[in-house]
């Protein structure tokens, strides 16, 4: 029986569709911000920290705050989702804009 649940799990996961969109990383002592984009917000957070844990993210005021810090003072958020209507001029651009239009808003570094 467990087998059949693994293959059921692996199927739906297959299955799922991407949410692609923005999110922003923020650092409690410091009040940093970091804002990205991703093709799907669902793994994106695990894959950014796991380069972080190793020590080995490419954004390195990110990296550097992290390691002053520690992980328990960085937070995560979704801020805003995309639909494939809104990705139809293409997603480079798109997120491109975005990106630059809630950096302004917010005052955070692109990542």
């Amino acid at each position: 029986m467990q087998n059949d649940a693994r293959r059921a799990a692996i199927t739906a996961y297959k299955e799922r569709k991407n949410a692609p969109g923005l999110f922003l990383i923020t650092c409690s002592p410091t009040h940093e911000r970091w804002l990205g984009h991703a093709p799907d917000l669902a793994t994106i957070r695990n894959r950014i920290w796991f380069t972080l844990r190793n020590g080995t993210h490419r954004h390195a005021s990110l990296q550097a705050a992290w390691g002053a810090h520690g992980e328990a003072q960085f937070g995560f958020e979704e801020v805003e989702r995309l639909s494939e209507d809104d990705l139809a001029p293409g997603y480079d651009r798109v997120m491109k804009a975005r990106l630059q239009e809630w950096c302004a808003r917010s005052g955070a570094q692109p990542l």
